[in-house]
């Protein structure tokens, strides 16, 4: 399979703003989302400043970004504002707060509002019926769960991700998202069970290119990697 056999759209995950205005040179790349921690990692001390700069210079692409209270009310009033600052606006909303609190009351209000909703930190098939129903009749929206993370727990993500995409079926202005792939054979995995949407961290899209590639030829490439590595290093024994 070569990318442009792929389905599946494919969102950059990540929140330096060069990288993404890059990334939006890209063809392949059909929208962006961001979270706190990514944004924190990547040194931004100011939130709005930041989603304000991203937005004035990509306003055709959906850009999520997660509203960060972990009281129900004032998430209420955070994604109010942060769809008020760009019609591509999707806003994240936690599937829990930290309590273990379902959020589904204010997803349906919300949605049913016009507000554009991500629904992350999505991890099981219970989770997404529950957002399936709040968001039915609501504005378009997305529903992320954590395919990689589910991984990580030694699972495998195939068959949630199949029953979450049967489960928003019955709400077709949801689209399922593929979230946190660990490798680009996870793209391939989401395009085959039917995934609207992935999202991936620069590390990954850069490999993209390498999807069809022929495995000799591969195989040769790495041969000569180690290789110049070696010679580069000097190494002597």
């Amino acid at each position: 399979m070569k990318l442009e056999d792929l389905s599946i759209k494919i969102f950059a995950d990540g929140a330096d703003l060069d990288d993404m205005l890059r990334l939006y040179e890209n063809e392949y790349i059909q929208g962006f989302t961001t979270n706190p921690t990514l944004m924190r990692k990547a040194g931004i001390t100011d939130y709005e400043t930041f989603a304000r700069s991203v937005l004035e210079r990509i306003q055709d692409r959906p850009i999520s970004f997660e509203v960060f209270s972990d009281d129900f009310d004032e998430m209420v009033a955070q994604a109010r504002l942060i769809r008020s600052w760009g019609d591509n606006v999707y806003v994240k909303i936690p599937v829990t707060n930290t309590k273990g609190e379902s959020s589904v009351a204010i997803v349906e209000q919300l949605s049913g509002e016009g507000v554009q909703l991500n629904v992350t930190a999505v991890f099981t098939p219970e989770q997404v019926r529950a957002m399936s129903a709040a968001l039915k009749n609501g504005a378009p929206s997305v529903v992320s769960v954590f395919a990689g993370r589910i991984a990580d727990a030694g699972i495998d993500p195939m068959p949630i991700m199949s029953e979450a995409l049967n489960i928003l079926r019955d709400t077709p202005s949801a689209e399922l998202l593929w979230a946190s792939p660990r490798e680009v054979f996870n793209v391939v995995q989401a395009d085959q069970v039917g995934c609207h949407i992935i999202t991936a961290t620069s590390g990954i899209l850069s490999k993209l290119s390498t999807l069809g590639k022929n495995l000799d030829e591969f195989s040769l490439d790495t041969v000569k990697m180690f290789y110049n590595d070696a010679q580069s290093a000097a190494y002597r024994i």
